[in-house]
């Protein structure tokens, strides 16, 4: 068992989620059209325009009739033309008579069924008869059944996903109130990166960390700035010394740990960051860095993460508290979506608690757990069958059969 995580002075993983999700403030809101307002974040509640349905329509293709029988198998009704949707009938419709209708379409005054036309028979070309009896209000959707004009749709911090956007459109909203998107810069740290093939010297390593960070914010639906310096304290500094103003968040990767060329923190210190917490008992991205710099009239603030450099380290942070900052920014503050699957197997006890890379999947109804190899924090190959970040306790042997918490990844 590895005795590293005895260290003093680190914090737990709630503890650090807690001080992500609570610690930033809170951005300003903008105006968007409901069709550019896809995954944000509402800053305002959202109310019905109209009532939905807005009028009486019918749910069928069919025919309306008006009719006070209590069984209407085999009545018949004088047919008086027909209603297409988008139309509208002036004239009421009388006792035993029907209208052809068509699925939305206004229901005339005086309709008490709809009778979809599978059990209508045409005995002329003005005469109609039921083959089966229909209850009263048969296939008849009634205005504001759905929603009432006025009534609160979305509340301040629901996320507008594909869904939601379809629904309040039915519901007339033109435009919708929603959080800035975080104005976001990565820094990627070290001497031993290489851009392109012709860089790729003895010592140094293709950058996989540049690459994961776009397709991570492309996929979050976030626009991201990607600034690559040396490991030197003045390139450090004078890079956050730009980007503190400009930006709402800061993300770097390596520099964070104690060694000689381990900038990013007191280069931090130096531009006017406080540190909020650093080091988290967990494994891999143990040296995490979180820090916060307020300007003078205190109207901005900018927020630093600093991921460690081994890449797997780095997407496990993103996944689990480069969200949580992001939807922070934009009040949102809800927990991480965590399920419950068995593991397939037994597991080696660690003085940390670890976020495994893992399979889930379904086997008889049952969702379980298959850890893979390559665990490692500079490993990233079995990101190609990973679907899941699985939360492992720490100082405990855990067998085959038991239940874990894991959070499906974001692709």
């Amino acid at each position: 068992m590895s005795g590293c995580g005895a260290e003093k002075g680190l914090i737990s993983i709630d503890e650090a989620l807690t001080l992500i999700q609570t610690q930033p403030k809170t951005l300003t809101a903008e105006t968007l059209a409901l069709g550019d307002s896809l995954n944000r974040y509402l800053a305002k509640a959202v109310y019905s325009e109209v009532n939905l349905p807005n009028f009486s329509q019918s749910a069928v293709d069919g025919y309306a009739i008006n009719c006070s029988l209590d069984d209407l198998q085999n009545a018949s009704f004088k047919l008086n033309g027909e209603i297409k949707t988008g139309t509208v009938s002036e004239l009421p419709l009388q006792q035993n008579h029907a209208i052809r209708i068509f699925t939305g379409g206004k229901i005339p005054e005086g309709t008490t069924h709809v009778a979809r036309q599978e059990i209508v028979i045409l005995e002329s070309a003005d005469q109609i008869r039921l083959s089966e009896h229909i209850k009263p209000h048969a296939d008849i959707r009634f205005t504001g059944e759905e929603v009432q004009q006025g009534q609160q749709l979305a509340d301040v911090g629901q996320k507008i996903n594909i869904g939601t956007l379809a629904a309040l459109s039915m519901a007339g909203v033109q435009s919708l109130d929603v959080f800035c998107k975080p104005k976001v810069a990565v820094v990627i740290t070290g001497d031993e990166v290489a851009k392109t093939p012709e860089d790729l010297q003895s010592g140094k390593v293709f950058d996989a960390n540049g690459p994961l960070l776009k397709a991570w914010f492309k996929d979050y639906g976030q626009d991201v700035e990607i600034i690559h310096i040396a490991d030197t304290a003045e390139q450090v500094s004078a890079c956050f010394e730009q980007l503190k103003q400009k930006y709402d968040v800061i993300i770097t990767t390596g520099g964070v740990s104690v060694g000689d060329y381990d900038f990013v923190r007191p280069c931090a210190f130096e531009t006017g960051f406080q540190q909020v917490f650093w080091k988290v008992k967990q494994k891999p991205g143990k040296p995490l860095f979180f820090a916060e710099y307020i300007q003078a009239d205190g109207l901005h603030h900018c927020y630093l993460l600093g991921l460690p450099g081994n890449p797997a380290a780095v997407y496990v942070a993103m996944q689990i508290y480069g969200k949580a900052l992001l939807d922070a920014l934009q009040s949102q503050t809800q927990t991480l979506q965590w399920f419950s699957a068995t593991l397939t197997h037994a597991l080696k006890p660690d003085a940390r608690e670890r976020f495994l890379r893992m399979h889930a999947y379904f086997e008889n109804g049952q969702l379980k757990l298959q850890s893979l190899a390559k665990q490692q924090s500079h490993m990233l190959s079995n990101l190609m069958q990973a679907n899941c970040l699985v939360r492992v306790p720490s100082n405990i042997q855990l067998e085959a059969g038991q239940q874990l918490s894991g959070l499906f990844i974001q692709n």
